[in-house]
């Protein structure tokens, strides 16, 4: 039994490593030939970050992030928003007229295609855009769509916290005469901090590397950063897009491990206050 416990144990540990190499050596061969001195992609020929300098200048790269981190910031908040009024009437609601209606339309841009999404709401823009003049195809129109896909994932998150929360918190504040908006605003938000910020994140990553509802919704010189990257590797991989990429690995890696650092911060203090009411009870 020690002998199969020993196979198993480390069969498992081998699929695992198997794995991790599969997902995360392609990103350390991209952040290494990112400092590759010749144009050749896969042929190593010295160390350089002239690629990182030459991307100063790259104006169209520089747009088209500068693009994506205003409506990946405006969807993230708008997606954050929107998830959490949803999650809550979905959670704290159960009977009400058109509820089933209303969870499924909640929840059909999770497993919708995004061409599907991407090209109805390209028809309704465009015949809105026809009658009222109103919106032109870029940054609106890509944050809208962004903000419809990014709603439905931070529903999910929020509602599933919402879930675990224990309502006699809410009820007791009930009690002592709180009204329902005071209850939502200083009992619920307050014990769902870590749900919105996670929330946050996977909506900001979300928009911020999506392409195609960008495509299908960008207009003239409204390119977004993926969108760059993609339609110059189709004509040949670019060294600067190794740095970009390299840039935007590092931006998001000190996010979430600070986004990580404080929502553990956030854990810690609220375990020492539950356990400080509970001795003091």
């Amino acid at each position: 039994m020690n002998g199969q416990n020993l196979i198993q144990r480390w069969f498992g540990r081998g699929w695992l490593s198997l794995g991790y190499v599969f997902l995360y050596l392609p990103i350390v061969v991209l952040v290494v030939f990112s400092f590759n001195s010749s144009r050749q992609d896969m042929v190593w020929s010295g160390f350089s970050t002239k690629w990182y300098g030459e991307l100063m200048n790259d104006t169209e790269i520089i747009s088209g992030f500068g693009l994506s981190l205003k409506i990946a910031v405006l969807t993230a908040f708008a997606s954050v928003i929107l998830g959490t009024f949803a999650a809550f009437v979905m959670d704290r609601y159960q009977r009400f007229h058109g509820r089933t209606l209303f969870t499924g339309m909640v929840s059909a841009p999770l497993v919708m295609p995004e061409v599907i999404i991407g090209l109805s709401l390209l028809l309704m823009l465009v015949s809105v855009q026809k009658m009222f003049g109103f919106p032109e195809r870029g940054l609106m129109t890509i944050w809208l769509g962004h903000t419809l896909l990014g709603m439905a994932y931070a529903a999910v998150v929020v509602q599933s916290r919402l879930q675990e929360m224990s309502k006699s918190l809410e009820e007791a504040a009930m009690d002592l005469g709180c009204k329902p908006h005071q209850v939502f605003f200083l009992v619920t938000l307050p014990n769902i901090t870590q749900a919105l910020g996670s929330a946050w994140l996977l909506t900001f990553t979300l928009s911020l590397d999506d392409v195609v509802l960008s495509a299908f919704l960008s207009g003239p010189g409204s390119s977004t950063m993926p969108i760059v990257i993609f339609s110059r590797a189709r004509l040949g991989l670019d060294p600067r897009v190794n740095a970009v990429a390299a840039l935007t690995i590092l931006v998001v890696s000190v996010a979430v491990v600070a986004s990580s650092l404080w929502m553990a911060r956030m854990e810690r203090q609220r375990q020492k206050q539950v356990a400080a009411a509970a001795k003091a009870e």
